[in-house]
């Protein structure tokens, strides 16, 4: 039973635990020997680590995704905790619990579905309302939507993400449709709920999530928007005559998303639908990222630790 987490470990604990190797790179030292730098997680986070010595001799056949026994010491390195790692051997995935490394939401997974059933109940275009009901009809669309990450880390990075994040973001549309509905008719209220909803379902496929969270190989290859735009074909085909242009509008969401080019779209927003679409995208998976990162710094702080990819701290309050 793996009782050391990522969270609990301070500078000076010594560590022999079972851990996910999240990521291996060998890299050479001066005098030419190789040495390996390594992430190790569980489902309370992330912590690297470096393996000086013997590395071709004990890591051989271990590769990234693997479980691994790790001995070594906790240290500090450039105001961040390191593992040093004195040993490190490969463990059977039969043998783990996979609850040590997956994190899960906070949010009850069935409640937050039947929510979500609510919403999409309410939409009165016939033709989304029957494509709605192809997908929640499909067993095995939902039981994996119900589950699946949206994200590997970013934000909603756990088991059941992807329904709190497309809950959130179908409430946040309703919203935002009703506020500007009071001056403006140009909106498909419809349009955008389903786009909400559906405009991440290709990381169901995007990911592989059993043991930890990371790219399939259909992830790394397509994307999750080339995989969306496949299965919400394979839902298309199965309802006669479902407007053509309606269809490529649903399509034009999930294709735009993103926002922009750089960020991973074909194509960007072109329709007030999507630009909507965009932002409600961006402001949810924003929000959750900051809440998350926040909730794992030092509560007893009154600023977090720096975020990289956000490029800030980011102020908690004085206590």
């Amino acid at each position: 039973m793996k009782k050391q987490f990522v969270n609990s470990i301070k500078a000076g604990d010594s560590v022999n635990d079972i851990f996910m190797l999240s990521d291996k790179a060998l890299a050479q030292k001066r005098d030419g020997s190789n040495f390996l730098n390594v992430t190790l997680s569980d489902k309370t986070g992330s912590i690297k680590g470096v393996m000086w010595d013997n590395i071709d001799e004990t890591t051989t056949g271990i590769t990234s995704g693997n479980f691994v026994n790790i001995r070594g010491d906790i240290s500090e390195y450039r105001g961040a905790l390191q593992l040093i790692v004195k040993g490190i051997s490969q463990v059977s995935s039969d043998s783990v619990n996979p609850s040590d490394f997956l994190p899960t939401t906070s949010l009850d997974i069935d409640d937050m579905f039947k929510r979500l059933l609510k919403i999409t109940g309410s939409i009165e275009t016939v033709y989304l309302k029957e494509l709605f009901e192809k997908f929640w009809n499909d067993d095995e669309f939902v039981s994996e939507f119900k589950t699946a990450p949206a994200a590997k880390r970013m934000h909603h990075a756990y088991i059941g993400g992807l329904l709190e994040h497309s809950l959130s973001m179908a409430i946040l549309a309703n919203k935002v449709v009703n506020h500007y509905s009071e001056y403006y008719k140009g909106i498909n209220k419809d349009l955008l709920i389903a786009g909400a909803i559906l405009h991440d379902i290709g990381k169901i496929r995007e990911f592989d999530y059993k043991h930890n969270i990371d790219y399939s190989d259909q992830g790394r290859l397509l994307s999750h928007i080339v995989i969306g735009i496949e299965m919400l074909d394979e839902k298309l085909r199965k309802i006669k005559d479902f407007p053509e242009e309606q269809a490529i509008l649903l399509k034009h969401m999930i294709v735009s998303h993103h926002g922009v080019r750089e960020f991973g779209s074909p194509e960007p927003p072109k329709t007030i639908e999507a630009v909507l679409l965009n932002y409600i995208d961006e402001v949810d998976s924003k929000v959750n990222c900051i809440r998350e990162f926040i909730a794992s710094g030092d509560p007893n702080e009154t600023w977090t630790s720096y975020h990289k990819l956000l490029e800030r701290h980011f102020y908690m309050g004085k206590k």
